[in-house]
C-alpha cells in the first residue's frame, strides 16, 4: 500500500456516498475516503496526520459571485462594513482621515443605506470629518457612492451636470448635488480618483485570500475583472495574473471580464486577449459580466410595473434596463459562440426576464453549453420560474439577503407591494423546478462567510451573530416557504459553484481523484439545531492538499 502525505481521520467526512471517518490525500488530490482503519493503511513515517476529533470535514466552500480583491482592498482602507449608525460612520472616517497626508484621498467603503435618512448620506457630513481632503466611499452594495464637496468640485459635478445614462445624482430642491451618486453616476468621481497601485491590489488579494480561507473558501468566480468606475472597482486582472505566475494564488478563480456597455461587441478582441493571457491555471478569464440593471433600493432595478410611492415619480417609474434587449441578445449570441460564459447581474423581474430572453434566443442546441448564470435574482416573476431549467440558465443567489433586515423593511417593501414581496429570493421554488442553483456572497457587499449565508438559506433570517440581539430581524423568517435543507444549501456553495466554473470534475465533493479542498467545521451543521448554524466557524481549511487556514 502506497503511503500519502496527508490524512484526516477521527471525524465525519462528507463524501458523495454519505459520510466516512477519514480521508487520505496525496499530490493535492483525494486518494480515498473510508473508515479510520481503512485509511490507516495509507499512513507512513512522512504522513501528516490530522485528528478531526469528531468534527465535520466537508468539501471546501466556493463562491459564485464575489469581488475578492475589492473586498480585500476595502478591508485595508476605511472599512465601514458592520457600522450601524450615521455617527459611527463619521467617527470611523474621521479617525482614518487623521492617518493620511494632507493631499491624499480618503477612500474606503461599506456604508449601509439604512444608516442615513432615506438611505442617502450628504457631502456636508463627509466634509466635517475628512479634513479638506477629497473622499469617495461606495456603499456596501457598490451601487451608490458617498462623496464630499471637494470630490464633486474636482470632478466638476454641479447643478448643470446631467444625470448619466443608468445613473442618478442626488440633488437638493434647486438641483445642487448633495453628495450621493448612484450607479453610473459614481464614475463621475471614480474616473478622476488615483488608481490603485499594483502593490495595493496585490496586498488586497493577499488580504482576500486570508479572509476567504478563514471562512473555508478555496474557489470562486470574481464578478468584475476590469475597470468599472460606476461600481468604484479597480481592474484586478493583473493582480490575479501576477499571483498565479508567482505561485501564491492559493485559490482557484474564474474571472468575469467587465462588459463596458459604452463600447459594445468590439470588445471581443480584448476579451479574447485577456482569456489567452490568463491561461488555464488557477486563474482563468473565461466569463463576461453584464450589468442588466441596478438595485431596488435606489429604484434602478428594472421592474415590469412601477415602484410604489417613489419620491418624485407618482407611481410611473419602473427602473431602467442598462443594456437594451436587442443589444444584449446580439452580444450574448456572439459571446456564447466564442465560448464565453455570460454572468448577468439582474435584480428586477424585468431584468431577469430580459436575461432569460437573451439565453433562450440562443436556441436549444446551445442552451447550457457555456453555463450562463444570472446573479442576484431578487425578483423573479412566477411565469419565469420554469424557464430557467428549460434553457439551462443557472440561478446564482446571494442567500444572505433573503431575510427581514432594515434594508428590506425600510428601503424595499414599502415600494413594491404585497404581490412582488412574494417574488423575492424564490430559491426553493427554483430548486423544485429542477433549476441548477449556485450561491455566492457578493463580498464586500455583504459577509463572505458561507455559514452565515447557509444559516439564512435554511432559516430565512439572520443569525444572532450578524443580527442585532432581540430585534425582529433575528426572529421573523422572510418567506419561510423558500427555506432550504442544510444539504441543498451546502450543495449550492460546493457543487453549485464548481459547476458554474466548469470545475465539477475536480471540486465540490470529496471523492477519489478530486482536488483536496477541505473545510473542517467547529460543529456538525447536519446535527445541530438549524438556528445554531450561524454560530459555526471554520477551524481548518485545506486547498489543493495544503493547509491555508487554521491548524489541527
Amino acid at each position: 500500500m502506497t503511503t500519502v502525505s496527508l490524512v484526516l481521520r477521527g471525524g465525519k467526512v462528507r463524501t458523495p456516498q454519505g459520510f466516512s471517518e477519514a480521508v487520505a490525500v496525496e499530490d493535492g488530490n483525494v486518494v480515498r475516503t473510508g473508515t479510520n482503519e481503512e485509511i490507516s493503511e495509507f499512513i507512513g513515517p512522512m504522513t501528516r496526520v490530522i485528528d478531526l476529533k469528531g468534527r465535520l470535514a466537508i468539501p471546501a466552500f466556493g463562491d459564485s459571485h464575489i469581488h475578492a480583491i475589492s473586498g480585500g482592498l476595502e478591508s485595508l482602507r476605511c472599512n465601514l462594513l458592520g457600522v450601524r449608525t450615521r455617527q459611527g460612520c463619521l467617527d470611523q472616517i474621521a479617525s482614518y482621515a487623521k492617518t493620511l497626508g494632507p493631499d491624499e484621498w480618503v477612500l474606503g467603503g461599506g456604508w449601509a443605506m439604512e444608516c442615513f435618512p432615506g438611505g442617502v448620506p450628504t457631502a456636508e457630513d463627509l466634509d466635517s470629518v475628512t479634513g479638506g481632503r477629497p473622499a469617495f466611499f461606495p456603499n456596501k452594495d457598490h451601487h451608490s457612492a458617498w462623496v464630499n464637496t471637494l470630490a464633486l468640485e474636482r470632478a466638476r459635478v454641479t447643478k448643470d451636470t446631467l444625470d448619466p445614462f443608468a445613473g442618478r445624482i442626488e440633488r437638493d430642491a434647486v438641483g445642487n448635488p448633495t453628495g450621493a451618486l448612484h450607479d453610473s453616476a459614481m464614475s463621475l468621481v471614480a474616473d478622476i480618483m488615483p488608481a490603485a497601485s499594483s502593490q495595493e491590489l496585490a496586498d488586497g488579494l493577499r488580504a482576500a485570500l486570508k479572509k476567504l480561507h478563514s471562512h473555508g473558501i478555496t474557489h470562486w468566480q470574481d464578478a468584475c475583472i476590469g475597470s468599472a468606475g460606476e461600481l468604484g472597482i479597480s481592474d484586478t486582472y493583473n493582480a490575479y495574473v501576477q499571483a498565479e505566475r508567482e505561485g501564491w494564488l492559493t485559490g482557484r478563480v474564474r474571472g468575469a471580464l467587465w462588459w463596458d456597455r459604452s463600447k459594445g461587441i468590439e470588445q471581443l478582441d480584448y476579451f479574447q486577449s485577456r482569456r489567452e493571457t490568463a491561461g488555464n491555471g488557477n486563474f482563468r478569464a473565461t466569463s463576461i459580466k453584464m450589468m442588466v440593471d441596478g438595485v431596488c433600493e435606489t429604484f434602478t432595478a428594472a421592474m415590469t410595473s412601477a415602484y410604489l410611492g417613489e419620491p418624485g415619480h407618482n407611481g410611473t417609474h419602473k427602473g431602467d434596463l442598462f443594456i437594451e434587449p436587442d443589444q444584449l441578445n446580439d452580444a450574448v449570441s456572439i459571446l456564447d459562440n466564442d465560448g464565453f460564459q455570460v454572468h448577468f447581474h439582474a435584480i428586477g423581474d424585468r431584468a431577469v426576464a430580459t436575461a432569460l430572453d437573451a439565453i433562450e434566443g440562443l436556441g436549444s442546441s446551445r442552451w447550457g453549453k457555456n453555463r450562463h448564470h444570472i446573479a442576484h435574482l431578487q425578483f423573479v416573476a412566477p411565469n419565469d420560474i420554469e424557464r430557467f431549467n428549460k434553457i439551462g440558465a443557472i440561478a446564482n443567489f446571494q442567500p444572505l439577503w433573503a431575510c427581514n433586515d432594515p434594508q428590506m423593511e425600510e428601503l424595499t417593501l414599502p415600494f413594491i407591494g404585497d404581490e412582488r414581496k412574494n417574488w423575492q429570493y424564490s430559491i426553493q421554488t427554483l430548486l423544485d423546478s429542477n433549476t441548477r442553483v449556485s450561491f455566492g456572497s457578493d463580498w464586500p457587499v455583504s459577509s463572505p462567510d458561507p455559514l452565515q449565508e447557509i444559516h439564512v438559506a435554511v432559516n430565512r433570517m439572520l443569525s444572532t451573530k450578524l443580527g442585532r440581539e432581540g430585534t425582529h430581524e433575528t426572529t421573523i423568517p422572510f418567506r419561510p416557504d423558500q427555506a432550504l435543507s442544510v444539504e441543498n444549501a451546502l450543495n449550492a456553495f460546493t457543487k453549485g459553484v464548481a459547476y458554474v466554473n466548469g470545475d465539477e470534475n475536480i471540486l465540490g465533493s470529496l471523492g477519489p481523484s478530486m482536488r483536496a479542498d477541505i473545510a473542517v467545521l467547529s460543529q456538525d451543521i447536519f446535527s445541530v439545531p438549524s438556528v445554531a448554524i450561524g454560530h459555526t466557524t471554520v477551524d481548518l481549511t485545506i486547498s489543493n492538499g495544503h493547509v491555508v487556514h487554521g491548524d489541527e
